[in-house]
């Protein structure tokens, strides 16, 4: 049954009309509590990830749930569909298990705080965060298993429970969940984070409505919504067609050596609302490379690269969601029914972005980007400190990799930039001081983007120094399945990850491999994607070439592919570039709108002589069994 929202006053708001002065001035007050919320948390927590990198997830809802403010959209809606209980005034909710909230978290590494905002006995607002925390329990340091095959094998598992009721402190719920994790103390600052940041909008929605008055406070995010839905709508009948489109990508492996995994999507409009139908998706796996996509959560990924691309002055909010119809198959990568192992979703959740971009820029290819970094790579590393002078002390590093973003309309991809315009990097100087490892090397690696008339973003090239026995672990993609150039531009280079051992020989490691043990002294790169080019490659000046030779993110090999030959003084040769270009030019055929380099049978053929890593076999699922055997 539904929830129960107590409020002592039963009075309805008023819905009044407003001035434009008055709307503005609540909308940024609004955008501005948000920012509040994240600057509170990095004040206040204490994980890497959350204080130094921003992996966390502010929103502000009207009454009914509906996001006025945020990133990822409201799951309040469906919350309150399925909680059980009363919401009421001094009662503040947690949750982390994705399945008793229908995805809005995907995984549950994610703790969710949201706090019910009342003012006069009446539901106002509701504010909410989500943050990854850096170790909930489970089979393996980071709670992040790639062997996982249960969700159970994943750390606790936190349902819909009051942290607060009625303004009292759940203490001994913290302990019993405080008890489950190996870091503690990060959890419970990064929790108090979480709550402090959600408090902190509430006094500023309190405040607003105290300014203007309830009724103006709630009709300006009525209005806010309705305003987007009036964009949303025009965007929709203005950019997507009414025949079906389609596109599909993929997922490297699931670490199991099963691999890739796809995920196809088709678009189509029908009047004034848009469908997008993921049938054709690849089943659910078997390991922990499932992503449980909530139906809202992907609306506001496709509103929001709607909004970017073709009107960015509009501002997020869940008022289109019913201009949109999202059709996710049951038992697939992106619903997998329960209890399917999800911690390694970033990678499903990232591709995401790569299909809405070949999704949309189909029809408009002067809007269309390259694939980019559609993940955020995950090392870990932990053990006991054993140094001289240190305690034996537990240490466990969480760290989110960076890579390069796709060549766009506009311009080049940056060079080792987050698939979140939020993310920042971990400062090597904080690794250095807190964890047992050196940084020998962070920088941009070289002709890693796709060549194109604007290349694709390099990625990084960081190379760990252990400076103490433990164990690493890696998620990663894009190892196996390059990252497309579109308009003539060509794909990005792959990922890899290589070992220096102690007596000098190297080793190629997989992308998603765990419980690697690493000795003191020896040295981990750690190499990322770039981005996929955009435009024909002969059509860019070679003096930026020539250019980026001498910053080191082209390499003179590297600059053939833009037919440009240079000089040993890292100078442009006139002579030979023209006729490189037109024996290039000769030579090729029409530009393809997508480049997806190699077909899969070519790339297994080729993976281990190009990778140093055997391919991954073709998975097979138990209906395709099933129909084989009756053949």
């Amino acid at each position: 049954m539904p929830a129960e929202i107590v409020e002592t006053n039963a009075q309805p708001f008023k819905k009044l009309d407003l001035d434009p002065v008055t709307l503005d001035i609540i909308e940024n007050a609004l955008r501005n509590a948000r920012i509040e919320m994240d600057a509170t948390l990095v004040r206040t927590a204490m994980s890497p990830g959350i204080r130094e990198q921003g992996d966390a997830f502010p929103l502000i809802a009207d009454p009914a749930g509906k996001m006025i403010v945020g990133q990822f959209g409201s799951f309040i809606d469906g919350f309150l569909k399925g909680f059980d209980g009363t919401i009421e005034d001094g009662d503040m909710i947690f949750l982390s298990d994705p399945y008793s909230c229908e995805g809005a978290i995907s995984h549950s590494n994610d703790w969710l705080v949201m706090l019910p905002v009342f003012k006069d006995g009446r539901l106002v607002a509701y504010t909410a965060m989500f943050g990854h925390q850096s170790d909930i329990g489970g089979m393996v340091p980071g709670s992040m298993p790639i062997e996982a095959t249960s969700i159970f094998q994943e750390g606790v598992r936190i349902p819909p429970v009051k942290i607060w009721r009625k303004g009292e402190y759940n203490e001994d719920l913290m302990k019993l969940v405080m008890h489950q994790t190996r870091k503690p103390d990060w959890c419970q600052a990064d929790l108090n984070a979480l709550i402090a940041s959600c408090r902190v909008a509430a006094n500023r929605i309190i405040e607003m409505a105290d300014r203007f008055g309830d009724d103006v406070y709630y009709s300006a995010t009525q209005e806010l919504l309705a305003r987007n839905h009036r964009a949303m709508k025009a965007l929709i009948g203005q950019a997507i067609p009414t025949d079906k489109a389609s596109f599909e990508d993929y997922i490297c492996d699931d670490g199991k050596g099963y691999g890739p995994y796809k995920i196809k999507c088709t678009m189509w409009r029908e009047g004034d609302k848009v469908i997008l139908d993921f049938d054709g998706t690849d089943p659910q796996s078997a390991a922990s490379i499932n992503f449980y996509l909530n139906e809202n959560m992907f609306k506001m990924f496709f509103g929001i690269y709607m909004i970017m691309v073709f009107d960015p002055q509009i501002l997020f909010n869940d008022g289109f969601y019913d201009l949109i119809e999202v059709r996710i198959p049951e038992g697939s990568l992106l619903k997998p029914q329960f209890p399917a192992a999800l911690s390694g979703r970033t990678h499903a959740l990232g591709r995401i972005f790569d299909i809405l971009g070949g999704l949309l820029g189909q029809g408009t290819p002067e809007f269309l980007n390259a694939a980019g970094f559609s993940s955020s790579p995950h090392l870990f590393y932990s053990g006991w400190d054993m140094r001289e002078g240190k305690k034996n002390d537990w240490f466990q590093l969480f760290q989110i990799g960076f890579g390069g973003i796709p060549g766009r309309p506009l311009g080049d991809g940056p060079d080792g930039h987050s698939l979140w315009p939020g993310f920042t990097n971990v400062p090597n100087e904080f690794l250095e001081r807190y964890f047992p490892l050196r940084i020998e090397r962070y920088e941009t690696e070289p002709d890693s983007g796709g060549a194109g008339l604007h290349r694709g973003g390099n990625g990084i090239h960081m190379t760990y120094r252990f400076l103490a026995d433990g164990a690493v672990a890696i998620h990663d993609d894009r190892w196996f399945v390059p990252p497309w150039g579109v308009n003539g531009g060509h794909p990005g280079k792959r990922a890899t990850k290589v070992l220096e051992r102690l007596d000098g020989t190297t080793e190629i490691v997989g992308n998603k491999v765990e419980d690697v043990e690493v000795k003191a002294g020896e040295q981990l790169h750690f190499i990322t994607w770039g981005g996929g080019g955009w435009g024909d490659p002969l059509e860019r000046d070679p003096e930026l070439v020539a250019l980026e030779v001498r910053q080191g993110l082209v390499t003179i090999d590297g600059a053939r592919e833009y037919g440009v030959v240079i000089n040993e003084d890292h100078t442009v040769d006139t002579g030979a570039t023209e006729a490189l270009r037109s024996d290039i030019k000769g030579k090729r055929g029409d530009l393809p709108l997508f480049d997806y380099g190699p077909g899969i049978e070519a790339l297994r053929s080729a993976c281990e002589e190009e990778t140093g890593l055997p391919a991954p076999t073709q998975p097979v699922w138990h209906e395709q069994q099933t129909a084989e055997a009756a053949e």
